[in-house]
């Protein structure tokens, strides 16, 4: 298996200078935490699948390092020392918590629309991670399939995976920052590949920069949306295209059926559903939102990230209960809205 979503930063372009007591203090914590806590968010990220989680874990990891400092010998750079940190702060974390899983990975199989919808709130959902809470060259490695992917391995196969195929280290590095040996490392490595090769998870699955047929495509995704053009959103996706909405555990396959669902069982009706445009885990993302019953404005429905195949989607996932302002979205839409007086909506925020 090739590496997926390679990151560009490894090596430190100017590691933090040091006082000169002899002490190894590391100066300026202020300016380490800044030029990393981007990328230690997105390594947080993908091993623990929660954005919320992540925020956490990184304020540990610089709260160790703190206490840490004084013991810094320079062996490796700063930011290779803040991840063997990061790494173990995660580890630690995960030990004796369930995966967070989408629907699709419930092990569950598919459902008809117009089966019973059922919310399961007790289980700890995947959560999708804001572009702007990243650098630009995590996002392939953020993607929506290869972090879902990754909540089924074990904690230290994860771990090993991220640590050699993303950020590219050594064996012998990743052996030392986990305290293990090279050989075991190398036989975490294959059994993880092995299991996400099951997934059919390639660098295939990684997309590319959008084409203008793509932004046509998002174009006429969000019209159809507004106009609850049914007939318009089958047309748009692929034949087997995929839908998915934590935390309801449902999830289905094919067009007609998704179409199905959304004309049968989503709440909102003609003019009743404008959708903005964000970007979330490297890929076009929406913010759908709903009219309120007494007419008053449109409120946060829930968060669609998707997933394209050339000219058709073939994946949407869509998440309630997300703080749009978090995605750089209005907390709320005023009952005059329109889309055709807000621009298309379409496309991705960088």
């Amino acid at each position: 298996m090739t590496a997926l979503g390679t990151e560009s930063l490894t090596t430190d372009e100017a590691s933090p200078t040091t006082k000169g007591t002899g002490t190894g203090e590391l100066a300026d914590f202020d300016t380490l935490t800044e030029r990393y806590q981007r990328e230690l968010l997105a390594h947080c990220y993908r091993m623990s699948g929660s954005v919320h989680e992540a925020e956490d874990l990184v304020q540990e990891t610089f709260l160790r390092a703190w206490k840490a400092s004084a013991d810094f010998q320079g062996r490796s750079s700063v930011r290779t020392w803040l991840y063997r940190i990061a790494t173990n702060v995660c580890l630690t974390n995960l030990e004796g918590r369930p995966r967070r899983p989408l629907p699709a990975g419930l092990g569950t199989p598919d459902q008809m629309a117009g089966d019973a919808l059922e919310q399961d709130h007790e289980i700890a959902w995947l959560e999708p991670v804001p572009d702007a809470a990243v650098v630009v060259a995590e996002r392939e490695s953020i993607r929506l399939a290869f972090v879902a992917a990754l909540q089924h391995l074990p904690a230290r196969q994860r771990a090993v995976l991220i640590l050699r195929d993303v950020l590219r280290w050594s064996a012998a590095e990743v052996a030392e920052a986990l305290e293990t040996t090279s050989a075991a490392v190398n036989s975490a490595l294959q059994r993880a590949h092995a299991q996400m090769n099951n997934r059919g998870l390639t660098e295939d699955t990684v997309e590319p920069a959008l084409t203008s047929g793509q932004q046509q495509l998002l174009e006429k995704y969000v019209d159809a949306f507004w106009r609850k053009d049914v007939d318009t959103i089958v047309q748009l996706l692929t034949a087997e295209a995929v839908w998915e909405m934590p935390p309801f555990t449902g999830w289905y396959v094919g067009a007609t059926n998704i179409g199905d669902l959304i004309g049968t069982q989503c709440p909102g009706g003609t003019f009743d559903m404008p959708m903005l445009a964000t970007s979330a885990n490297g890929q076009p993302a929406f913010g759908l939102y709903m009219r309120t019953q007494d007419g008053s404005g449109f409120e946060p429905f829930h968060l669609q990230v998707l997933e394209l195949d050339g000219d058709r989607v073939r994946h949407v996932r869509a998440f309630f209960n997300v703080d749009f302002t978090a995605f750089g979205l209005p907390a709320r839409l005023p009952a005059d809205y329109s889309p055709d007086h807000a621009g298309n909506g379409a496309g991705t925020s960088s």
